[in-house]
């Protein structure tokens, strides 16, 4: 067996790449036991030297109108598409890692695709256009749906997640499944964001020794690095923002229940959201577009009656002229001050463009609830996890959540070589969603986050949207002592249930950084004319070169 590149030592243990094929061919249950890669499968290889760039690539950064016009011209098929962005994932994801398996069924799907816009024209903007999505989202295929655990290894859901069967109604080609943080990023206080045991460590395509953040990090990476049109991301706090920004693409956190969550593996109903990522503002809107709607099988779904819409109408390059942006200086700067430093610049740009700066407008109580939404996700964690597994069809998998720390603890060497499950211990603590510490801290959070906190800041400055950096940049991945995060603004969005946006505001060191911006609910469409006129103005975007290491030398 030709040796992985995560065992430079040449073991004969089963590889990742190995165990993703024997998954995606097999159509019946396999036993984890058969599958198991050894230790050395999963562990994290240091930047190769190869990694020194990237050869052209004919769709680097071409986005969603531009291969629609190219499909129509026929200079490109939904099949060339997926061929060319499934060798450059073949050509460049050995050094990345952020593709967790890639889907045997995309060509075949893409040449229906081709053969139904010749018969009767496209179905709508996202006909043909290659897509990832992350290995928590639900699909009745050949491909595997883990969570990035090898505990969930051969299960297969009865039916696509609605997110999947949305973008397959959609015609977009479901290229394959990101890797991510394994279980969300909520299996330990102690992780490495970008990690799981299915996938190994996802690398930041901008620095390869530093972290893609998590728990969406496969996304983020695999469209910073070309690796399919568009991507999509799960985020209970931070997930979705925070590796779109540090991998240098637009994420977008929608309002609770405006996409549904029904078929995704969950942490916390009250927080759990999916959202694109996406390398500009126009396709994040074209995606959201497609993903968001009601949906029976998500109760949550009821509210967005009415609000779903066609996002790209509200892109508008001179969207900023007049807006009213208020600036949350206390409570949301001061991770970093290259991140502060390029936030200033960035708040003079939305100045110039015509924009109403209210400079500070803080938010109220913010910080006050972090205890509170910690119980709330265990509770929910638990419960929504529990759930989950129970709906999955009937074998010899993880039931409880007893179960998955049993696994682990049997498979130490594969699924607990760097970091524990301390989460997982906590979670299994908790009683039913009838408790009342859960029930009191429930309502604390929606209080102070809501009514009391974004709510009362929006109301007071009568604001469009607040304005911070999302996050500090990247930094090095480190198995031995985990993530060496300084915080980001994710938060108030994450457990109001508000939207939130994240673009590209520049960089530093070599390394992206994100500019956020946040509204009431419901208010995407304002936030997306927001966030395209800051975009089309600055262009700050360039693309991931997968260098080995960040640009230190003194400025």
């Amino acid at each position: 067996m030709k040796p992985h590149p995560d065992d430079p030592t040449g073991s004969s243990a089963l590889s990742r790449r190995d165990l993703l094929r024997i998954g995606a061919s097999s159509g019946a249950a396999v036993t984890v036991a058969a599958l198991l890669p050894g230790p050395k499968a999963v562990a994290s290889e240091p930047p190769q030297a190869a990694g020194s760039g990237l050869p052209p690539f004919e769709l680097e950064e071409t986005t969603v109108v531009e291969l629609q016009a190219a499909m129509q011209a026929g200079k490109h098929t939904a099949r060339s598409l997926a061929e060319a962005y499934l060798g450059r994932i073949a050509a460049f994801d050995n050094r990345l890692h952020a593709v967790i398996e890639t889907n045997p069924e995309a060509l075949a799907i893409a040449d229906a695709l081709d053969a139904e816009r010749k018969a009767k024209g496209p179905r709508g903007p996202l006909h043909g256009i290659p897509v990832l999505i992350k290995d928590n989202i639900g699909t009745f295929d050949r491909m595997e749906t883990t969570a990035g655990s090898l505990a969930l290894l051969g299960v297969r859901p009865a039916q696509d997640a609605t997110v999947a069967a949305r973008l397959r109604a959609a015609g977009a080609v479901i290229l394959g499944k990101t890797n991510l943080s394994e279980w969300a990023n909520f299996r330990s206080t102690r992780s490495s964001s970008g990690w799981s045991g299915r996938g190994g460590q996802c690398r930041n395509p901008y620095a390869l020794d530093r972290s893609p953040c998590g728990s969406s990090s496969g996304s983020g990476a695999a469209i910073a690095a070309n690796f399919a049109a568009i991507g999509v991301g799960t985020e209970t706090d931070g997930s979705v923002v925070c590796p779109s920004a540090t991998c240098g693409i637009v994420g977008v956190k929608p309002t609770l229940g405006l996409v549904s969550r029904a078929g995704i593996v969950p942490i916390a109903h009250s927080q759990d959201t999916a959202g694109p990522m996406c390398r500009t503002v126009a396709d994040a809107a074209a995606l959201l577009s497609a993903l968001a709607g009601v949906d029976p099988r998500d109760g949550a779904t009821a509210a967005a009656a009415g609000k779903a819409t066609d996002y790209t109408r509200f892109l508008d390059p001179s969207g900023l002229k007049g807006a009213r942006l208020g600036i949350p200086r206390k409570r949301l700067f001061g991770y970093s001050t290259q991140a502060d430093e390029l936030a200033q610049e960035a708040i003079a740009d939305l100045k110039r463009l015509g924009a109403v700066i209210v400079d500070p407008a803080d938010i109220p109580h913010y910080g006050d609830y972090d205890a509170a939404e910690f119980e709330v996700l265990l509770y929910e964690f638990k419960a929504d996890l529990e759930a989950y597994l129970g709906s999955l069809p009937s074998g010899p998998y993880p039931r409880t959540l007893k179960d998955l720390i049993d696994f682990n603890e049997k498979h130490k060497a594969q699924e607990l070589p760097y970091f524990g499950q301390e989460i997982f211990l906590d979670a299994a603590k908790k009683g039913p969603l009838t408790d009342r510490a859960y029930l009191k801290a429930l309502e604390k959070c929606r209080k102070l986050s809501r009514f009391r906190g974004l709510d009362e800041v929006f109301e007071a400055h009568k604001l469009d949207a607040l304005v911070a950096p999302t996050g500090g940049p990247a930094w090095t991945i480190d198995l031995v002592n985990a993530d060496h995060y300084l915080g980001s603004a994710s938060t108030p969005a994450a457990v109001s249930g508000y939207p939130h946006i994240t673009v590209p505001c520049g960089y530093t060191f070599g390394l992206p950084l994100g500019l956020s911006f946040f509204g009431p609910a419901w208010s995407e469409p304002t936030l997306f004319k927001l966030a395209f006129a800051y975009e089309q103005a600055t262009k700050h975007r360039r693309p991931a070169r997968l260098l080995p290491t960040a640009d230190v030398s003194p400025r």
